[in-house]
């Protein structure tokens, strides 16, 4: 299996987000990219939600909730939460960087 890895550039809420990642999982992480985006931009439309550190925890909640709502056991929970845990930590990093580039 191809270990190599590649650059790979997202959009959410209009902003550019660099990845590296292999190359047969970029296409999964371009769609997991539109599927975040699409949900961060129903948050910051319903109004309710201001800043964009704050609509990306509220999306992130509400993909978990869809997550655990799928979901069945508590095995199956186990491992989403350590999945979850994983792309928080990810969210939080592109947070600060995204910060870091507009400071």
């Amino acid at each position: 299996m191809d270990k190599e890895h590649v650059p790979v550039s997202v959009q959410i809420l209009e902003k550019e987000y660099r990845f590296s990642c292999r190359e047969e999982e970029s296409e999964a992480l371009v769609g997991a990219a539109r599927y975040v985006n699409r949900k961060m931009v129903e948050t910051h439309r319903s109004g309710r939600v201001i800043g964009v550190e704050r609509i990306a925890v509220m999306a992130a909640i509400n993909i978990a909730h869809e997550l655990l709502d799928l979901g069945g056991g508590t095995e199956n929970n186990d491992a989403l939460s350590k999945q979850l845990a994983m792309l928080q930590s990810k969210i939080e990093k592109a947070v600060s960087d995204a910060r870091q580039i507009e400071i």
